[in-house]
């Protein structure tokens, strides 16, 4: 076994460098398991739903556009299970169950929120960058095409 490495799956320390730790990329690492989890695109969105209020299934499934019902039950169990969703069974007919961020979860939207007005702030930066990339590509691409004709 290689010096400073751990049997423990999972197990992300092992340097000096708290740099290193922090950004650790193995796909064993609980941390970039838990990354993959809370930045998944239909994640943030529940999380972002659900600071304001708590939501019944069917609200979630009618205001996150494109979310198929099997993805979104997935996404809220996996959510329950990281302890950031807690989700409440109601013993009527038909069944009722609410979705409520846990502490863990609002702490974690804080987080989120200055995501959203990063990306606000800079989205036309974004946009400017997205188009002179897709243009140089396409004149890259041109460029090759008479390369390739003569």
């Amino acid at each position: 076994m290689e010096d400073g490495t751990y049997k423990a799956l999972g197990y992300c320390k092992g340097t000096d460098d708290d740099e290193a730790r922090q950004w650790d990329v193995r796909a064993d690492c609980d941390v970039r398991h838990i990354l993959d989890r809370i930045a998944d695109k239909w994640s943030l969105l529940v999380i972002a739903l659900l600071d304001r209020r708590t939501m019944r299934f069917s609200e979630l499934r009618r205001t996150v556009d494109g979310v198929s019902q099997r993805m979104l039950t997935v996404t809220l169990r996996q959510l329950e299970r990281d302890g950031l969703v807690s989700r409440t069974v109601y013993p009527v007919v038909p069944p009722r169950v609410d979705y409520e961020l846990t502490e863990l979860g609002m702490s974690l939207h804080e987080v989120i929120k200055s995501l959203v007005i990063w990306t606000e702030e800079h989205q036309q930066a974004i946009s400017a960058a997205r188009s002179t990339y897709d243009q140089r590509i396409a004149e890259e691409e041109r460029q090759q095409l008479q390369v390739m004709v003569r």
